[in-house]
């Protein structure tokens, strides 16, 4: 990891190359898994299904899964195992050293192991399960407003969809956020929950332009949050150029 390029907007861009460290088998800490998984029935609602690792590499990352319900309708999941390990933070950021993060699908998405076999299902999931691991696998760390592209140059998810990248976020689809955002599990560790938002390629070069504050101006304009929106407006993207 080298933090040395700054984007036009002054932040440093971090480009991941080479894996630091061998596979290395994994199980899950069932003392974090219950606590965790209450904190999400306690602020989201219950966990009706979990998508569970078979094989696990550097950390056991299972996903927890909050069905849609009138109040709330559409599925939350959320990732339970990036917290066993710590990531490696910059000076000044070692009360975030411990991560979850979480994505909302539309209740009409298709959910099942079977549906998953289409990557235009499945490609939520998996872009969970990749930013859990990556901060232990190139000893970096993951925060509100990183973004992170799907390749380089960015290519879509999937066919369903232009969206090629995601961004970390404060979650906005949870009522009682304070409460829900932090879980202190022990005296020494704290974990923090942050919700993923895909993005277009254009939204994540406009961010590197100009900065991430003013990128979610744009998003909060059109009312973007952490629930997938597979063809939702490119707010970076206008008829005869772009910004």
């Amino acid at each position: 990891m080298s933090s040395q390029e700054l984007s036009a907007s002054g932040q440093p861009i971090y480009r991941h190359e080479t894996r630091q460290h061998e596979f290395q088998l994994a199980a899950g800490n069932e003392e974090a898994i219950e606590k965790i998984t209450q904190h999400v029935e306690t602020y989201i609602g219950p966990v009706e299904g979990v998508f569970h690792e078979i094989i696990s590499d550097l950390v056991h990352l299972d996903i927890l899964i909050v069905s849609p319900t009138p109040e709330r309708n559409y599925y939350t999941l959320v990732t339970c195992g990036m917290s066993n390990l710590p990531m490696t933070v910059p000076e000044g950021a070692e009360n975030f050293k411990y991560a979850e993060l979480m994505i909302c699908l539309p209740a009409s998405w298709k959910v099942s192991e079977e549906a998953f076999q289409d990557e235009a299902n499945y490609w939520p999931v998996r872009w969970l399960k990749t930013l859990a691991r990556m901060p232990h696998e190139y000893d970096t760390w993951l925060y509100a407003g990183h973004t992170i592209p799907n390749g380089d140059p960015a290519e879509p998810f999937a066919d369903n969809t232009k969206l090629a990248g995601m961004m970390l976020t404060i979650p906005t689809t949870i009522e009682e956020l304070e409460a829900f955002f932090s879980l202190p599990l022990s005296e020494e560790k704290e974990v923090h929950f942050f919700g993923l938002i895909p993005l277009y390629k254009e939204e994540m070069d406009f961010k590197l332009k100009h900065g991430v504050d003013d990128l979610f101006d744009k998003l909060n304009k059109i009312e973007v949050n952490e629930i997938v929106q597979v063809d939702r407006k490119n707010v970076c993207k206008k008829r005869f150029g772009l910004f």
